[in-house]
């Protein structure tokens, strides 16, 4: 899969509210990450519909499943993160000869 094809991908995943309220609340958690209860209730879904959505978060590799004894673990993939943030800021006005009317968090990212 191309770069282009792979954050087409992770953009798709994100264009869901409840994905998008799931992997930013993932992202705040940092490395503990979120076990799938705490999720559940954070979010107030049901488990059927959490499962859906995390299940297509893995799928595009923003999000990773760690299993502790009965617990499982959801955990934001930062590389995967990185790589979506980078693709978009990458080449931020590179073919612009004006600089920008209004200053940008793109100049400030670097993956």
């Amino acid at each position: 899969m191309s770069e282009l094809e792979q954050t087409a991908a992770c953009l798709e995943a994100l264009g869901n509210p409840t994905r998008l309220a799931m992997y930013r609340l993932l992202v705040r958690a940092g490395e503990e990450g979120k076990s799938v209860g705490q999720i559940q209730a954070a979010l107030s879904i049901p488990a059927s519909t959490l499962s859906h959505h995390l299940k297509h978060l893995e799928l595009v590799g923003l999000v990773q499943r760690r299993r502790e004894g009965t617990t499982h673990t959801c955990v934001a993939n930062y590389m995967t993160m990185n790589a979506v943030l980078g693709y978009l800021t990458e080449e931020c006005c590179a073919d612009s000869h004006v600089a920008p009317s209004q200053p940008h968090q793109a100049h400030k990212i670097s993956a």
